[in-house]
């Protein structure tokens, strides 16, 4: 058996490089990864996301995401979140963990810890934005770097299935 995937692609398009996951995950759609793995536009949808991750019991989860870390514009990093890290973020979260148009990704993993859900191993592969302002469309640098993203996410994808499988053959 195989492990159970989410890739979720979070972001508002309306917004520049904020659209990078949503782009990253209509380019995975196109990609070949097994039956198991599901891969949804999340978008501005956070409290969809948060119940689907509450409700499906998948292994992993990898959001994808524009971030700002200090890097380079276009540059990718691979982030995981541990579950004693969703439990502050729900305590940090306050009011805005019950704003249900909003996505960020740190308001729908507080939420996750507020319903009791066991999401599994969550990953956030994250891309530092050059311009998030009212526009659409990616800036050139954050352009390039979708298909590197898409490479690096069927690669996590493939990662997190090896394990799981590894695991629960050794049970």
């Amino acid at each position: 058996m195989t492990a159970r995937v989410l890739v979720a692609g979070v972001g508002n398009i309306f917004l520049g490089d904020d659209g990078f996951g949503v782009e990253v995950a209509r380019r995975l759609t196109e990609a070949d990864l097994p039956g198991d793995v599901q891969v949804g536009d999340y978008g501005t949808s956070g409290m969809h996301l948060a119940y689907d991750l509450a409700d499906h019991g998948y292994d992993t989860t990898i959001l994808v995401d524009a971030a700002p870390r200090g890097e380079p514009p276009g540059t990718l990093t691979v982030l995981e979140v541990r579950p004693e890290d969703r439990a502050e973020l729900a305590t940090a979260g306050g009011p805005a963990l019950f704003n249900g148009h909003g996505m960020q990704p740190e308001v729908v993993l507080g939420v996750l810890n507020m319903l009791g859900a066991e999401p599994g191993r969550i990953l956030v592969v994250a891309c530092e934005p050059a311009q998030v302002d009212e526009r659409m469309g990616l800036s050139a640098p954050v352009a390039a770097a979708v298909d590197e993203a898409v490479t690096l996410v069927t690669r996590l994808v493939t990662e997190a299935q090896q394990a799981t499988s590894t695991t629960r053959s050794h049970e």
